[in-house]
């Protein structure tokens, strides 16, 4: 069984299929983290330190939006592929479909609550005083993308299953530029300010989820959304649905919470140990955070596909290999983005920051700190998206939460006191090195004994 003619997840070569796979959705990520920094260039030097720091205050927002769309997407993808690995193509329509639709409805909720308490949001996410003004102008406008936003990330989820990696990376990558292009005709010619920024995300992510639906209506071939009657059967048969499509990528959603933590406890540890300034410079290192989020989500979005596919055929030597393929790639990766922040910072900073400010010489001094957290970081997330592939949730979930809450809480806390200020930059490679030694150490034999136990 094919999902499409070009794509055979059962029998092409791994490393073929991986690589036919990852190249789109890495360019299409890769251009979504190099808007999101020129976003962040745009804010840092037309509006100001403050103004970066306050979007640094808020995304915890876009976070769990884009987290709600990839744990469902996630969840429905590793389903559907498993069902069609059994030709049951009604049963992988209906699974897309009802996590479309639940989604969907709770991002919309999330703006509603957002637009009807604003202050209240904008004080639970941290907003001091002085940058109080500031995160309410950007969460007003921002908060009306969450369908949008949502509808983006599980979209291209659903449209490389059904064998589109390359109209994924546009979906992705064209609501990116746009944000660009839009944020000069904001912020710098028409004086919005921080607010300029937020439309500017908030039309882009808006293409973004048009487009993604004119796919799923109008081009897609093996994947097709279904219309939905409100019966209590189906009503029943969604609660169930929706249930395992959580269990199974809740693991991602925890990863989203958890980088939503990191910014969240960083931006308190910083604004304690060094003010508002140090999270401004925080804020440049978390503009860094999706670069190697979404270069490990998109090893382990490429390796998702095979991996299920090869399950569900109890093919498991196929299932090691994309593993292993996967965990290389991350290694490289993580190598690479090292290197370039730790010796480079003077040279990112300068993307976000005028040289004159105080935050910039304390942006230059911790990035290389920062930069440690590369190497074990990216290696989490693949790990962890191959456990959620094979349906193994509960072991997914066990580690997310031990780098989304057990192990970043107190890093945050103990290392400034440990090491100052340098400690506060170091506390996201404390918490990715203990995950990452966990994963190795307890994870290996469960996952053997799972596997070997396939019939």
């Amino acid at each position: 069984m094919t999902i499409k003619k070009q794509i055979n997840f059962g029998k092409d070569s791994i490393p073929s299929l991986f690589c036919k796979i990852l190249i789109p959705t890495l360019l299409a990520m890769i251009c979504q983290s190099v808007m999101i920094v020129i976003d962040g260039a745009f804010v840092g030097h037309l509006v100001g330190s403050d103004a970066l720091a306050a979007i640094n205050i808020f995304t915890p927002f876009w976070q769990i939006i884009t987290g709600l769309g990839l744990m469902l997407g996630l969840g429905c993808s590793v389903v559907a592929t498993i069902h069609l690995s059994h030709k049951k193509q009604l049963a992988a329509n209906l699974n897309i479909t009802q996590a479309i639709y639940v989604g969907s409805f709770c991002s919309l909720l999330i703006t509603f609550w957002i637009l009807l308490c604003p202050e209240i949001t904008a004080r639970t996410l941290g907003a001091s005083d002085r940058l109080l003004p500031y995160v309410l102008d950007y969460e007003k406008y921002i908060c009306l993308a969450a369908v949008a936003l949502f509808l983006e990330a599980i979209g291209t989820l659903i449209i490389r299953l059904d064998g589109s990696p390359k109209y994924a990376m546009v979906t992705s990558s064209i609501p990116s530029i746009l944000n660009v292009i839009l944020d000069y005709v904001f912020i710098k010619e028409l004086h919005f300010g921080i607010s300029g920024a937020a439309i500017a995300t908030s039309i882009g992510a808006g293409v973004g989820g048009i487009m993604t639906i004119v796919y799923l209506v109008f081009l897609t071939k093996n994947i097709h959304v279904l219309p939905i009657a409100l019966t209590k059967k189906l009503c029943h048969m969604t609660i169930k649905n929706i249930s395992h499509h959580c269990r199974l990528g809740f693991a991602i959603l925890i990863g989203e919470i958890a980088g939503a933590l990191m910014f969240f406890i960083g931006n308190l540890v910083f604004l304690k140990y060094m003010g508002e300034d140090g999270v401004a410079a925080f804020s440049v290192a978390c503009y860094l955070l999706p670069f190697l989020f979404m270069i490990a989500n998109a090893i382990a979005q490429s390796s998702q596909p095979i991996v299920s596919f090869n399950y569900g055929l109890h093919q498991n030597d196929r299932v090691f290999e994309a593993k292993k393929i996967a965990t290389m790639s991350a290694i490289v990766m993580g190598i690479i983005l090292t290197v370039i922040t730790a010796f480079g910072a003077t040279a990112v900073t300068e993307i976000f920051l005028n040289r004159d400010t105080p935050v910039f010489d304390m942006s230059v001094e911790g990035l290389p700190y920062f930069a440690t957290c590369a190497i074990p970081f990216i290696i989490n997330v693949s790990l962890i998206g191959f456990y959620q592939s094979i349906e193994y949730d509960k072991k997914a979930f066990l580690f997310s939460i031990l780098r989304g809450a057990i192990f970043i809480i107190p890093s945050f806390i103990l290392a400034p006191i440990l090491f100052g200020e340098k400690g506060a930059w170091l506390a996201i490679t404390f918490s990715e090195i203990l995950t990452l030694i966990f994963i190795v150490t307890f994870g290996k034999v469960h996952l053997k004994n799972k596997i070997q136990a396939i019939p």
